[in-house]
């Protein structure tokens, strides 16, 4: 029997799309009044989603890039909360009232917010000082008694819609869900942690243990439902094999908790070897586990595989009967003859799927409407028909569009991907191109409206991050690329050694405006190369070419990017040579940064090899630019247009009381410093406007306060904040050759927007 897949995808390009701009983002009509999202999404990674069921159309997901998301249209298109309003917390889910719809409970930072108007403000509620964890839930028969988790790994809980909160004397551990019971009009209470499951019959005053029948209290996933007919739980615990027998996984119980029961039903994998390589374990692990008060004998819980392929893979099993009986009901691949997850530019552009077997990062139902779920992971999959079809939340083909390899999408809103650079071809104007983490690249042909990703006969070797590309001043489409399996560089995950920095990277060669892309470098160490740099000066097809390459130095090649050699005389430190960034001034002088690194994880911030350096003979030699000021910590810089005795330096606070985070400014090409801008601990970089003398901008990335863009009109006396910029990690800005007004920014984990190059006026 043949199985046939029928899409859908939503036709919002064109006049709903401009609608939805029109209310995410106050569009008004000018192409620069406001900031736009642009590009992909995936990267990253999304938790805690959320459906009210008031409104099942309402959806929130946070991600680990600092931004909260909020959708009214069930999750085709995503509107990023203002991060003066909200910012993100991947520990702790949204709370929805049960019946308005304008009220939303969130965390932000681990504190209590809340919003009356459907997410579009946020304000602070309540007297808790303690971080939450876990969950947000509100009483659906008595919405002013509210149950939330802390980090400390307490419940407490409120009485008076939030305002004040008493600790809840039983639950210990970190929360993991709730539940209210509705056959007790909500006057029983269930708490779930991960040490154990407990019950109140009395409105929270008093709890008891509810384990009974469990192997073990290592609780993974907690649901519960309940109608007039009854009160069903669930609950997912770890499983393992015990003298040959699988134990652990789905559990249920039909008494409010008072024995448990195995839920390990047909159909379920119980498997106890490997398929094959592919598979995360030998034993499925099951995590999530989603039910509602709408149909409590239906069931959906997440598997890690034991085996690439079904039967084997992970998926999202679903039971009508209480666990009696399972159906998976999620197959990603395309290469499944079950596939009934709709193309992403991922699988349509490679043709499969690149998960690693495990369960969701995040999953969640409605629970006035069962048939309504959202998984997340570093990309979102969504279905309102109870898992025969998935739409993604992510990007949508372009109408009239089929989807596969050089086809092109449109973004939704859910931008959760860091962005190095964004590129207006010097020749076609219509081209744009991102340099990505995590995607690698993209490019538009229409001005940014749709993107195309590559695919993997068109990548690079090293897919996970283009850090930079470098343009032929003569040859239409011939460009260069520095790629990387390194990611984050120079940013706090690689400076605190949180992530491995040692992975293989290299310069590539494209000739048909980033369609495609070869290794013809010679010479290099597989290693990141964190920026390409071309001398326009130098002959056609014979181009002079400098790589910033991570932990080996400068190397230059005189052949077009054909042989390379190391050029380091004077740079760096041989405990430090960290290149994250190289530029080449029209003059000929050439400058790298070195950036900053520690001796062991957790120690001080070395002062060896950390700096900016200039070469004025081709690389040759090199001296150090800020010798007598030392920068700890500096992230990026860029040097005057007209005048490379002009500098600017972004510097973050080292760490131990130090301070000296800010814009950094030398008019005397180092000989002496300035601070001219601190508006955060971690200032990224400073830039000149091409055409406006005494213009910068400064950018604030990692834990920026407030706004993460401003701009100074007057060479650096005084700042403006962005505030309408509702993304606050902010990196690089480009500005648009054809029009003044137009800036765009790469940021930290919000791709890429688009807006106007000076603030609105408050």
């Amino acid at each position: 029997m043949k199985h046939h897949v029928f899409f859908s995808f939503p036709q919002c390009v064109g006049s709903a799309v401009s609608l939805l701009l029109l209310v995410a983002y106050g569009w008004c009509g000018s192409p620069v009044c406001s900031w736009e999202p642009l590009g992909l999404s995936g990267g990253g990674g999304m938790f805690s989603p959320a459906i009210s069921p008031a409104d099942p159309n309402l959806m929130m997901i946070n991600c680990d890039m600092s931004a909260a998301y909020i959708s009214e249209d069930g999750g085709h298109n995503w509107r990023m909360i203002h991060q003066a309003q909200l910012r993100t917390d991947t520990q702790c889910r949204p709370g929805f009232h049960p019946s308005d719809a304008n009220v939303i409970y969130a965390s932000s930072g681990g504190r209590l917010k809340v919003s009356r108007d459907r997410g579009r403000t946020f304000t602070p509620i309540g007297n808790l000082k303690d971080s939450l964890s876990g969950e947000i839930a509100v009483n659906p028969f008595n919405p002013s008694f509210m149950l939330i988790g802390t980090r400390n790994g307490q419940c407490r809980l409120s009485r008076d819609a939030g305002l004040t909160w008493t600790p809840c004397p039983g639950p210990q551990g970190k929360v993991i869900g709730f539940h209210f019971d509705r056959v007790s009009n909500g006057l029983t209470l269930f708490a779930a942690t991960e040490q154990g499951i407990w019950q109140s019959d009395d409105g929270g005053q008093t709890w008891a243990e509810r384990t009974e029948g469990l192997p073990w209290k290592e609780i993974k996933g907690f649901a519960g439902g309940s109608d007039a007919t009854g009160t069903m739980l669930y609950c997912t615990v770890t499983s393992k094999l015990e003298n040959g027998t699988l134990r652990g996984g789905v559990y249920r119980s039909r008494d409010r908790g008072v024995s448990w029961q195995s839920a390990m039903g047909r159909g379920i994998n119980i498997e106890t070897t490997k398929a094959d390589q592919w598979s995360y374990g030998s034993i499925a692990q099951y995590r999530q586990i989603l039910t509602t008060d709408a149909r409590p004998l239906t069931v959906y819980v997440a598997n890690t595989s034991t085996g690439f392929s079904p039967p084997h893979h992970e998926t999202i099993y679903r039971s009508d009967d209480g666990g009696e009986t399972w159906r998976a009901t999620f197959f990603q691949d395309p290469r499944f003859k079950e596939y009934n997850v709709a193309p992403n530019y991922v699988t349509a552009s490679a043709g499969q799927s690149y998960k690693g077997g495990d369960t969701p990062f995040g999953a969640a139902i409605c629970n006035s409407d069962p048939s309504r779920l959202i998984l997340v992971w570093s990309q979102s999959y969504i279905t309102h028909n109870s898992g025969r079809t998935w739409f993604n939340g992510d990007t949508y083909p372009a109408p009239g569009q089929r989807p596969g390899p050089g086809s092109a999408w449109v973004c939704t809103g859910l931008v959760v991907t860091t962005t190095w650079n964004y590129y207006i071809d010097p020749f076609e104007a219509n081209r744009h191109y991102i340099a990505y983490t995590d995607i690698g690249f993209a490019r538009s042909l229409d001005t940014g409206k749709t993107w195309i990703w590559w695919d993997k006969n068109t990548w690079a070797p090293w897919r996970n991050t283009c850090y930079e590309i470098a343009f032929d001043p003569e040859i239409p489409g011939k460009m260069w690329g520095g790629f990387s399996n390194v990611h984050d560089i120079p940013n706090d995950n690689i400076i605190s050694e949180r992530h491995g920095h040692n992975g293989p990277g290299g310069v590539c060669v494209s000739r048909d405006f980033g369609a495609s892309w070869k290794l013809e470098a010679q010479g290099l160490p597989l290693r990141p190369v964190t920026s390409i740099v071309l001398d326009p000066r130098s002959p056609k097809d014979a181009r002079t070419l400098y790589a910033g390459v991570f932990l080996e130095g400068v190397y230059k090649s005189t052949d077009d990017g054909k042989t390379w050699i190391l050029k380091k005389t004077g740079l760096g430190h041989p405990l430090n040579m960290r290149v994250s960034r190289v530029i080449l001034h029209q003059d000929g002088t050439l400058f790298a940064m070195i950036c900053a690194k520690r001796t062991a994880r957790g120690q001080p911030l070395m002062s060896e090899g950390v700096g900016l350096y200039r070469s004025k003979d081709g690389a040759e030699t090199w001296e150090k630019v800020n010798a007598s000021q030392l920068f700890l910590y500096p992230k990026d810089f860029s040097v005057h247009p007209q005048n490379r005795n002009i500098i600017l330096v972004g510097v973050c606070d080292a760490g131990g009381g130090d301070q000296s985070g800010g814009l950094w400014r030398t008019v005397d090409g180092g000989r002496t410093w300035q601070r001219i801008g601190r508006q955060g601990r971690q200032v990224f970089g400073g830039y000149f406007h091409p055409k406006h003398d005494g213009w910068i901008y400064m950018t604030l990335t990692e834990g920026a306060p407030g706004a993460g863009l401003w701009l100074s009109q007057d060479n650096g006396q005084t700042w403006q904040p962005f505030d309408n910029l509702p993304f606050s990690n902010i990196q690089r800005p480009t500005f648009d050759p054809s029009d003044d007004n137009v800036l765009y920014v790469t940021t930290f984990g919000g791709s890429i927007w688009r807006g106007p190059a000076v603030p609105l006026a408050r």
